[in-house]
């Protein structure tokens, strides 16, 4: 396999399974719960992310043939940053795997120097390149929101499942860790 497309394959395959294990095992409550002042959410990120992924390389490749009402003309302002009462779990994240399975299904198909016109950036053609390497660094940030909207929920943290790359400490270190923290930032 080509060595770019290969590494490209495997970030944006790790992402996304580092996102699905984030939304795991909550509720569906806790899934969709705001927890920033402009609602962010964890099953709104993962539709977020779906969108743009299925957007981006719809450019590229044959239509996906998957109805986003939330991106047409006329939606909702944020429509893609929330799941309604109608759009469940399941929708949401099976969205996101169909997502996956056409960006890699496209990398196969085409070469990485393929030029496409991307509309809303205003400036002359792209290569798929450039824009798998713009949607890995935004899948990257986006998880980068879920991992601490996952924690501020649970207080489940790390980098994947069975690797945490936090020091392997008890409950108290970490309370203590975090008082000290703060002892130190109301010093200034």
């Amino acid at each position: 396999m080509d060595e770019p497309k290969a590494t490209l394959k495997r970030y944006l395959t790790s992402l996304h399974e580092a996102v699905l294990w984030k939304a795991d095992g909550l509720s569906e409550r806790d899934l969709r719960r705001p927890l920033t002042p402009t609602g962010t959410n964890i099953l709104g990120v993962v539709k977020h992310l779906a969108s743009v992924e299925l957007d981006y390389l719809a450019l590229f490749g044959q239509p996906h043939g998957i109805e986003l009402s939330w991106n047409e003309e006329g939606a909702e302002d944020n429509a893609d940053m929330w799941a309604t009462e109608d759009e469940s779990r399941e929708f949401v994240l099976q969205l996101y795997e169909r997502a996956l399975e056409y960006s890699l299904h496209t990398i196969d198909q085409l070469p990485l120097d393929t030029e496409r016109q991307v509309p809303w950036w205003k400036s002359g053609p792209v290569t798929l390149h450039l824009v798998l390497v713009h949607l890995v660094t935004e899948t990257a940030r986006h998880a980068g929101h879920i991992d601490i909207l996952r924690e501020l929920i649970d207080g489940q943290a790390g980098l994947r499942e069975g690797v945490s790359n936090l020091p392997d400490q008890g409950e108290q270190w970490w309370a203590d860790y975090v008082a000290r923290l703060q002892r130190t930032a109301d010093r200034f």
